[in-house]
């Protein structure tokens, strides 16, 4: 097991930052960590990076108590960048790899692999300044991963970037993760978690309220989604007990139901009806767990409030 978080709670004086949270990645793992803004990733990290001393339980790197030997096999590529912006391409790479003790031979091979890897070989000799925002953040990432870090921690690696440039990170990741780097990657763009990762956390105020491999967290969600495609009117199927939602667009019903029995019960319904050209039952994405837990958080102090 690479990196073990075990019962881990973080506290600043009265406030609980992160609260018992477990979770274990092997080698070549892509966990998506998600949660609302403050809801306790940032610190979750710098625990993970022994930026921060867990109040209590413990983080294992390589089955052994995270230490200071381990920082050179960590990247992290944090929100909020942070370039010497008055050095060029070349004279930032070389001084962050130094920090992670790489020899000037290999780095300079590792510099001009990126760089070209990311189309910008160009730019090697100019200054951070000189690039657009979207450059500096490969040359930040760059700076993350050419130490070919066992373990990479990346928040929110594609704010604010192109589709193009999206596409070229992405590219990388894949490489890092195919070559056995384990990847930590939070983003408010959860269909890149359901793209990439093959296991997923949902932090909530601090608790970690889903975690598992994105099949098993989709499995333990009982609700399904609904398509029937007809030019009958379905519109009574709301009625139906265990029926949350219904829409209904250009012959196109979509159904959100509490479980499975409901979805025999609408299948019972529609086939009742002479022409019905589609009926699919999905599985809920992440996108809609994450939001339908994020709900439960906003009723849940709602109730606080009027208690």
């Amino acid at each position: 097991m690479l990196l073990q978080v075990k019962n881990v709670t973080k506290k600043f004086r009265n406030f609980t930052a992160v609260e018992n949270i477990s979770f274990e990645l092997e080698k070549g793992d892509m966990f998506g960590f998600l949660g609302k803004n403050g809801a306790g990733k940032s610190t979750t990290f710098r625990l993970i990076l022994g930026l921060l001393v867990p109040t209590s339980g413990e983080i294992f790197f390589d089955g052994k108590p995270f230490s200071k030997d381990n920082f050179d096999q960590i990247g992290f590529l944090p929100e909020e960048r942070g370039l010497h912006t008055k050095l060029t391409v070349e004279e930032e790479l070389i001084y962050m790899g130094s920090l992670k003790n790489m020899k000037k031979k290999e780095l300079k091979v590792k510099i001009d692999y990126w760089l070209e890897k990311f189309e910008i070989l160009q730019n090697k000799k100019k200054k951070i300044s000189d690039l657009s925002k979207g450059n500096q953040q490969k040359i930040q990432l760059i700076a993350s991963i050419m130490h070919n870090p066992k373990l990479l921690i990346l928040d929110e690696p594609f704010s604010g970037l192109d589709p193009i440039n999206v596409e070229l990170l992405k590219a990388a990741i894949k490489e890092l993760n195919t070559l056995g780097t384990t990847i930590i990657f939070s983003s408010h763009r959860l269909e890149h978690i359901e793209e990439l990762c093959n296991k997923v956390g949902i932090l909530k105020s601090g608790k970690l309220e889903a975690y598992g491999s994105v099949d098993d967290v989709k499995s333990k969600t009982k609700y399904k989604h609904i398509i029937i495609e007809s030019k009958e009117d379905f519109s009574h199927l709301q009625e139906i007990n265990g029926v949350k939602n219904l829409e209904i667009y250009n012959n196109t019903i979509t159904l959100k139901v509490t479980d499975e029995n409901t979805c025999k019960l609408i299948f019972n319904e529609i086939s009742k009806k002479s022409f019905v050209k589609r009926f699919q039952i999905l599985e809920p994405t992440i996108k809609d767990i994450f939001i339908e837990i994020m709900k439960k958080e906003t009723v849940e102090k709602a109730g606080d409030v009027s208690e």
